[in-house]
């Protein structure tokens, strides 16, 4: 039997049992790819990384993402989780790049906050009104606003702005509504519901369907690095920089920052906090 070790980290963090759960296995490569998808539903957190030897010119390292389902080709918080793990492993100091399915990844830290660079945004507009938005998320219709977008800067997502942070926390999407509603180019049943609280701050959401019933995620960095392509592909005034807050509703609070620059690039930050260690013998 070979041990295979790996990381519990919790991504967009102040506390150790607060912010999104992560399981990073040190060294995939000896680990084939049905394996890797049995790995992640044995620990059946929304992601598990694995860290490979990478090929690509200037990458750290080469990371793959698998939820308990299927394999992502990029995730926020597993980025920022797993940039951690490798600093440490690989001696990498405060600057590394992963190389996933997405491309390759920079990301940087300021002691354990690390911070990615998102790509250029892809974005279309649902052939959806209002009220079928608002019938999709339990809401009434003056709690939508207009400009729901697809957005995809690594993995698409469906941004849909709300009236009021209040309205954010009133959400109640089923399963029914958000497969038969939410279908964008490469994903269904699926949105990123938001709303600002004050000039810096914004309260946000983000459900997905799973089995048939909905899933609230406590801290989703890739729809985080969607709503800075939604600001760039609806013309908002830039600079601008957000404190975001998520997960409180599943008793995971998040705080993920959002920093969009005048020359319209995109970054996601948050705080890692390691809570353990361990292997499987397999």
């Amino acid at each position: 039997m070979n041990a295979f070790a790996y990381r519990l980290v919790n991504v967009f963090a102040e506390a150790p049992l607060a912010g999104n759960p992560l399981c990073v296995f040190e060294d995939g490569a000896g680990l084939d790819d049905a394996t890797m998808q049995a790995l992640a539903l044995q620990f059946n957190l929304s992601e598990t990384t694995f860290i490979l030897p990478s090929a690509a010119p200037g990458a750290t390292a080469r990371v793959r993402i698998f939820t308990p389902t299927f394999e992502m080709p990029f995730a926020g918080h597993p980025t920022l989780g797993t940039a951690h793990v490798v600093r440490e492993l690989f001696g990498a100091g405060d600057a590394v790049r992963l190389d996933m399915k997405a491309g390759v990844i920079s990301v940087t830290a300021n002691g354990d906050v690390w911070t990615l660079e998102a790509g250029a945004p892809r974005a279309h507009a649902p052939e959806l009104t209002r009220a079928q938005l608002a019938e999709m998320l339990g809401l009434e219709e003056a709690d939508v606003r207009d400009g729901a977008r697809w957005v995809d800067t690594g993995s698409e997502q469906l941004i849909v702005p709300l009236a009021s942070a209040a309205a954010v926390g009133r959400c109640r999407p089923s399963g029914e509504r958000l497969g038969r509603f939410s279908r964008g180019a490469t994903r269904q049943g699926l949105a990123y519901v938001w709303a600002r609280e004050s000039e810096t701050a914004a309260r946000v959401r983000f459900f997905f369907t799973k089995y048939g019933s909905v899933v609230e995620d406590p801290g989703t960095g890739s729809a985080c690095a969607n709503l800075g392509g939604w600001f760039v592909v609806t013309g908002a005034p830039l600079p601008l920089a957000l404190s975001l807050s998520q997960g409180d509703e599943v008793g995971r609070p998040c705080r993920i920052g959002l920093s969009v620059d005048a020359d319209r690039r995109i970054f996601v930050s948050g705080r890692v906090i390691e809570l353990g260690r361990g292997t499987v013998s397999l």
